[in-house]
This record gives C-alpha cells, structure tokens and sequence, in this order.
C-alpha cells in the first residue's frame, strides 16, 4: 500500500482508492483517461510540504475497483463528490489532467462550486469533439477520434500500442527512455480496453462549455495548456472560460516532463 493510501466505497462493490498525504489547505488531484495516482508522483512530493494533497484513482483505474457498471464522466463527477465528503474535505483545489477535467465540471455541474476554493484544468477542450476541428480547440478530426475508438480500443494488445504512439508524439516532448515508455503504458492497461473504450467515447462526445464558463466566473482558475496547440486552446479557453488564467507548457503530460516549472506554476497560482 502507498503511503497514504486508503480505500473509499462510492458505490455497491465499488470502491476509489486514494492516497491522502500531508496537511494543510487541500489539494486534489485527478489523473486522465486510464491512468492513476502514479502519474502525480512528483506533484505529491512536492505539495505535501504545503498542501493535504488527495490524489485519486477513478472508478476503473489503478487500485480502484473494475467496475462493470458507471464508467462515465457524470458517475466520475459523482465519485469525486462522494470521496471529498467522506474525507470531510473543505474548500477544495481541483487539479484535473485530461479527462480528469471532465470529472471537474461534472462535479460542477451536479454540486456548483460552493465546496471549491479554485480549479485547475490541466489539458483538455471543454468540448474534445466537433466538425470544426479546423478552428476549435479538439482532441482530433472526426475520422481520427473515431479510429481510435474501432481500431485501437478493441483490444489489450490494441490499447497499448494506442498508448506508446500517443506517449511518445502527443504526451512527452523528449525521447523516452524504454523504461519510461513501459511505465506509461502499463500505468493505463490497468484499465481494461472494453472499459477504456466506453470512457473514451463517454468523455469524446462530452460538452462542457456552460460549466467552463461557470467555473471562471465563480472562483479562481487556471488552464495550462501544450505547446503544440496552445494558439488554438488559448483562444478556446478565452471564448469558453474568459476569466480564467492560461499558462502554456511542455506536452500533454507536462507535469511530468517538465514537473519543476508546472509545480512552479501551480505554486504562483496558489498563493494567488
């Protein structure tokens, strides 16, 4: 067991794990599609000094349970409520990568923003999938998203070659070392592929526009978007979520790669 580490039921046969370190003003992590708290590792060294950080391994993902059942964004939205009540967590900082931005706005949109002190929305369009992918900020054209989904969701073997290309041109800037590369891959088969598929699909045709314009009005938020879309994401988030501050760093998986400068970001952002 993690340092920390400790199980929350949110539902019948179903529990989250999360690790719950240090003490202070808390600070909640959510990794994205398929991976787990692992990923943060280097934000938890960091924070704990400072903050009670919680990271958590959603339904499906890492230690928690494999579900056969609420492997959505709006059960995800509804975890994430049940684990901050039963750590009787206040005034909350919410830090989402990639998907786990849709459990943020979920969870904004079922229980408003009067539990959270401010938000940090690490990565993702508000709306990952349009027509227009020309212009708006998305995860891909529609052929591309849809390939995805048919071809490399269908299976294990599948699934992770989907994750060792997707590392290595969208997540990490510099070459990955074999160990690395590994480590990554195995952090998301986790979750098994017929359940990757069905989040993939439940957080692709997912909108979130209204609470990401809801979430910059009402408390303090910060977007940190890749380099190599940051044009596009900037003017996105400006349309969707105008009160929000944006930082650009890195690639998909910055907080990793580039964990000083992002932990620095997060810091300045914190202190307000």
């Amino acid at each position: 067991m993690l340092e920390g580490g400790k199980y929350i039921k949110v539902d019948s046969g179903v529990e989250i794990f999360v690790q719950d370190v240090g003490s202070g003003q808390p600070l909640v992590f959510i990794p994205g599609w398929t991976f787990t708290t692992e990923v943060f590792e280097k934000q938890i060294a960091h924070f704990r000094k400072t903050n009670r950080v919680i990271v958590i391994d959603p339904r499906s993902h890492g230690r928690s349970s494999i579900a056969m059942h609420g492997n959505d964004y709006a059960t995800h939205g509804t975890d994430l409520a049940k684990v901050i009540e039963a750590l009787e967590l206040t005034d909350v900082t919410l830090v989402g990568w990639s998907f786990g931005c849709l459990t943020m706005w979920e969870y904004i949109r079922q229980f408003g923003t009067a539990n959270i002190r401010s938000l940090v929305f690490v990565d993702l369009s508000a709306k990952p999938l349009s027509v227009n992918h020309e212009q708006d900020w998305v995860e891909g054209p529609l052929d591309e998203i849809a390939a995805v989904y048919t071809h490399y969701l269908r299976d294990a073997e599948k699934q992770r070659e989907f994750i060792a290309m997707y590392a290595k041109e969208v997540m990490v800037q510099r070459e990955l070392a074999e160990d690395e590369l590994n480590w990554i891959v195995e952090q998301s088969v986790k979750t098994p592929h017929y359940i990757a598929a069905n989040l993939f699909a439940s957080g692709m045709f997912s909108d979130y526009r209204e609470e990401a314009r809801l979430a910059s009005e009402s408390v303090p938020t910060l977007t940190i978007v890749a380099e190599h879309w940051a044009e596009t994401a900037k003017r996105f988030v400006e349309r969707h979520a105008p009160k929000s501050a944006v930082e650009v760093l890195g690639g998909h998986m910055m907080f990793w790669e580039h964990d000083a400068k992002f932990n620095q970001i997060l810091d300045q952002f914190l202190r307000g």
